[in-house]
């Protein structure tokens, strides 16, 4: 594969198609302005042809449409530049803050007997992510949260109403829906702390029964960011939940008057991401991420041990200990697209060659329109450690 920055030649052919970022001269000084993109997608074409150095190109992208590049005179391929780098140059050079620091959050995903994860929809006048489908999930609160575990179980109970906690002890019972229905909406208005909450009524919560499942940190430049922690746990099946052995109703989701979600249900992820490609509903690159990785595998009608072993090892092992903080390879066009690369993509420390990437389209409240995800290694067993060693750096 040709260096077109060197040799002032574009190439392009089926293992892929090198992309130029269009500000040449920001992106020359810090790396050469030259970012190798590889994408299956793309028809067998194999031709080179030559083009003068500085020259603009037009490379097709992934949706079919074109861009207009210019050439740059480096010698070097680079790696991605990350956001926060691109934020940081563009506040020495426009006078502007340093990037805001990412909040720590946490949310859950609940699969229940059926497959089925626990899906939420967020007010669309939220001041973050409105109207966004997401999995329950919120801020960690110090004065409420003794780890991101208790976060993500407490945001649960809040927006959905599902208590992931048991009785602590053989005398002790769940308090009825009514209880459980006043102490939520106590807890999110903090009249009272989730922690008096569950020691009144002798419970515990199942901490020990969230997997973590990743962890993602919002790219630089939104207002609000956030260092979410991910877990994922299974109704019936955190053992103190009892939903198996009949000692407690299944209490089902249901909006909390519109505070924080609207709706609240459950879905199978496969559904989920035929949802969000036909438009019904909108989701962010972390959530499809997991849906996707999910839906390879909770394909069953009732979930089987086999299922929940797979889902086990992916968090006991590289998958879920991966902290993604995603970078993007350009910034959205007129369009709203624009391509994410994730630790362990070729340009993010991965081997050549590698996939790790999400082609996407932004509307214009910054909202995912449109995801076309590219992975293509195994999550089991060829995830590249070294690639996420740098990934909490923010």
């Amino acid at each position: 594969m040709y260096d077109v920055a060197s040799t002032g030649y574009e190439v392009n052919s089926t293992r892929g198609v090198f992309f130029f970022l269009k500000k040449r001269k920001q992106m020359h000084k810090m790396h050469g302005g030259l970012i190798p993109l590889r994408l299956p997608r793309f028809p067998p074409l194999a031709y080179c042809y030559p083009l003068p150095l500085h020259s603009h190109v037009h490379v097709r992208s992934i949706y079919g449409k074109y861009r207009k590049y210019s050439m740059s005179a480096s010698r070097s391929m680079p790696t991605a530049t990350s956001n926060v780098q691109q934020s940081q140059i563009k506040a020495k050079t426009t006078g502007t803050t340093q990037p805001v620091i990412p909040r720590p959050s946490a949310s859950l995903v609940i699969v229940n007997e059926r497959n089925e994860v626990l899906l939420v929809q967020r007010n669309p006048h939220a001041s973050a992510f409105g109207g966004v489908t997401v999995f329950p999930g919120g801020n960690y609160d110090k004065k409420q949260d003794s780890s991101l575990r208790i976060t993500a179980i407490r945001e649960t109970f809040e927006e959905s109403g599902l208590l992931i906690a048991s009785p602590s002890s053989s005398t002790s019972r769940l308090p009825p829906d009514r209880i459980l229905d006043e102490a939520r909406f106590a807890v999110h208005e903090q009249k009272r702390t989730f922690q008096n909450f569950l020691d009144e009524y002798c419970l515990k919560a199942d901490t020990d029964a969230l997997l973590p499942f990743t962890a993602w940190i919002t790219p630089a430049g939104p207002p609000k960011r956030f260092h979410t922690q991910f877990f994922v746990t299974f109704l019936p099946g955190a053992s103190a939940s009892k939903f198996t052995t009949g000692s407690k109703q299944e209490r089902l989701p249901k909006p909390d008057g519109g505070q924080e979600v609207i709706n609240a249900r459950f879905v199978r992820p496969s559904d989920a991401i035929s949802e969000f490609n036909a438009r019904k509903i909108t989701m962010m690159p972390p959530q499809f991420y997991i849906l996707h990785s999910l839906a390879g595998i909770l394909k069953s009608s009732r979930n089987t041990v086999d299922e929940r072993s797979a889902v086990q090892a992916l968090s006991l092992g590289s998958f879920g200990k991966m902290t993604i903080n995603p970078v993007r390879l350009y910034e959205p066009g007129a369009d709203g697209e624009t391509i994410l690369t994730y630790e362990g993509d070729e340009t993010r420390g991965g081997s050549p060659g590698r996939l790790h990437r999400a082609s996407v389209k932004m509307d214009k409240g910054g909202i995912t329109a449109a995801i076309v995800f590219q992975r293509n290694f195994d999550i089991f067993t060829e995830i590249e450690p070294r690639a996420f060693e740098a990934s909490t750096k923010l």
